[in-house]
């Protein structure tokens, strides 16, 4: 990641509440195409959230604590803020000194950029302003909420949009929280009605959905420059296994989750484009 940061864009792009086995099962069956493509070997990695709900398992990854391999031993992690002591900073872990990734991010000379999803990143609220709270831009609007069909097309807009503007010379770190899986997600299923309500079925037809239109979303990425993605989810979700529905518990269904990062290599050849500089400018959000 010493190489990546500063010579790449970066996007993070979290399924929010998607889960591991609804996941592998549709790459499997080869019913997510578009994103299959870009998994190493077709296949998503299994790992371990870093919590049980949004809120918890955002704060977490953006202080460089993303899911972790589902496997004994130490994984050295791809970003550190710098603490001492820490056992999963490595050699090729890009460390920053600043309090979360966003910051630090932006101390390297990316613009950083969120377009929010679930009602945590909605700002219409103090709760909900903490997380977009951490970017230099941040965008939410009820389009791209959980109750909106099209949230993942609006919200894909967005993304073109902010792509396109910012100068080319400029990286840019863009974070998607993509809210298409979270309940309610019945309307995801043809025919599905209100009262049919959710499901396992639903929540992977809402996945399907995603990927129908996720490769506007590669392209607006890799239209400046190369792009280093990561795709994964912060937790699932439950459909009344061992009598649970819903998350912020501890359930196998919950703490286990789909990742997967890979390069986006630019669709044609472009002169390099200076380095940035080191600090970010302070515009508003």
């Amino acid at each position: 990641m010493n190489e990546v940061v500063g010579r790449d864009d970066l996007l993070l792009i979290t399924l929010d509440t998607l889960r591991y086995d609804v996941a592998e099962q549709l790459a499997a069956q080869g019913r997510i195409p578009n994103l299959a493509t870009h998994l190493p070997g077709g296949r998503w990695q299994r790992r371990h959230a870093p919590g049980s709900f949004t809120y918890a398992s955002h704060q977490a990854m953006f202080a460089g604590f993303l899911p972790t391999p589902a496997a004994p031993g130490s994984h050295p992690r791809l970003f550190a803020a710098r603490f001492a002591g820490s056992e999963t900073t490595a050699g090729r872990t890009w460390v920053f000194d600043a309090p979360d990734l966003v910051s630090g991010l932006a101390d390297a000379g990316y613009r950083t950029v969120c377009i929010g999803g679930v009602g945590f990143f909605n700002q219409q609220a103090a709760l909900g302003s903490v997380l977009p709270g951490m970017f230099q831009e941040a965008y939410w609007e009820p389009s791209f909420g959980v109750t909106s069909p099209t949230s993942f097309e609006e919200q894909i807009a967005r993304a073109e949009r902010v792509a396109a503007d910012l100068p080319p010379q400029r990286r840019l770190f863009l974070f998607v929280n993509v809210s298409a899986m979270h309940q309610p997600n019945w309307f995801h299923a043809p025919g599905a009605t209100a009262q049919d309500g959710d499901s396992r079925e639903t929540h992977a037809a809402a996945l399907e959905y995603v990927d129908r239109h996720i490769g506007r979303l590669f392209d607006a990425m890799r239209s400046r420059r190369r792009c280093f993605a990561i795709v994964c989810s912060d937790h699932g979700t439950t459909y009344g296994e061992s009598g649970y529905t819903g998350h912020r518990l501890a359930h196998e269904a919950v703490w286990t989750v789909p990742y997967a990062h890979f390069f986006l290599e630019p669709a044609t050849s472009a002169p390099a484009a200076p380095a940035p500089a080191r600090a970010a400018e302070g515009t508003p959000r």
